[in-house]
């Protein structure tokens, strides 16, 4: 029988790319970046397991889709977090997320898509493009944040990533809890979509034994890789389909299954998603009962997230992939004059502790 009949049916055409070692070569990260990244590692480690009693404040657009927009959100970032109050009270890390799990189909992140909507799928281009940015960002001295979902993505970006997602749809996936047991930062896996927050647990313990599995090595070469078992994973509350899990009896049912499992009961809380009801405007008012905890001494929620952006809301991409940059073209996010509101806000109810 033909080759061609039973194998590489549905494949319509395969090239390769560069190697990661290709890329990092090309976009290097310098010595003193690199220890910075290492820095904000080990803090963000502390404040997850409460030696460190900041909260972390993980802020940005739920998908980056233009250098333009990252950039200009990333410099207002950096001015939010150099102010004093801001910067005593929270770790303010950005989310640089470059790759968007779909439910069925759509725009899958800028490293895969960078042409928007061509189809082109030029994902040498977006690996380049992503680098760039992260690394200008890191530059300017803001920790970053980002969803893994591809296994071999990370070999290409995590040397500049400060905390690593799994998110709700690859939490369960024995091939990210795997990948998450490799890696060199923090970890949060969120619970699943359906609210689940058994699947977390399970995910947390099963990142912090050893592994091998198969992966793509620096040289571009199929390889084994053996991990030790990543300690720095915890579990993030997103809400799910029967509605929020920020409240206080959900953050006491989430430390109980946690002190059961004999994990550090470390809680970071997603502002968007199902806890938001995909609301942006939303957000505010989860940041507010969540610091009010705090600030009543729930000392088991370590941090936060939100999905922020210059601008309110979303839109969709024209036919020619044209923009707004700073308006989201995934989910809709809270616009920049909200998102300063509301931490500052924040800040002051935890001031008064």
């Amino acid at each position: 029988m033909n080759k061609s009949k039973i194998f590489n049916v549905n494949i319509e055409r395969q090239f390769p790319i560069p190697t990661p070692q290709d890329i990092r070569t090309e976009l290097p990260i310098t010595p003193a970046l690199s220890n910075e990244v290492y820095k904000h590692r080990k803090t963000i480690e502390d404040i997850l397991a409460r030696r460190d009693k900041r909260l972390l404040l993980i802020a940005g657009p739920c998908s980056v889709d233009s250098v333009e927009g990252a950039l200009e959100y990333g410099s207002r970032l950096k001015s939010l977090q150099a102010e004093p109050e801001i910067e005593r009270l929270f770790f303010v890390v950005m989310r640089s997320y470059f790759e968007k799990p779909r439910t069925t189909v759509g725009w899958k992140g800028l490293i895969y898509d960078p042409d928007l909507t061509d189809k082109s799928c030029n994902i040498e281009k977006g690996l380049r493009i992503a680098r760039n940015i992260m690394l200008q960002l890191a530059g300017m001295g803001l920790p970053l944040a980002t969803e893994f979902l591809d296994p071999i993505i990370p070999q290409y970006t995590a040397d500049l990533v400060s905390w690593a997602a799994i998110g709700a749809r690859t939490t369960e996936s024995q091939t990210h809890r795997q990948m998450a047991s490799g890696f060199s930062m923090p970890t949060g896996f969120k619970n699943a979509t359906d609210g689940s927050i058994n699947v977390a647990i399970d995910a947390i313990k099963a990142a912090a034994a050893k592994h091998a599995f198969l992966g793509v090595i620096e040289d571009g070469r199929m390889g084994v890789f053996q991990t030790r078992g990543n300690k720095n994973c915890h579990i993030v509350l997103r809400g799910g389909k029967d509605g929020p899990n920020y409240g206080s009896e959900h953050i006491a049912f989430a430390k109980e299954l946690l002190r059961k499992s004999g994990l550090t009961q470390s809680i970071v809380i997603d502002c968007s998603q199902g806890n938001s009801c995909k609301d942006p405007l939303r957000q505010s008012a989860v940041l507010d009962n969540v610091v009010e905890q705090v600030a009543r001494g729930e000392t088991a929620i370590s941090g936060v997230m939100m999905e922020s952006y210059l601008f309110t809301g979303r839109q969709n991409v024209d036919e020619n992939g044209h923009i707004k940059p700073g308006l989201s073209i995934t989910d809709a996010c809270l616009g920049w004059e909200e998102t300063a509101a509301t931490v500052r806000k924040a800040a002051k109810v935890l001031a008064k502790k």
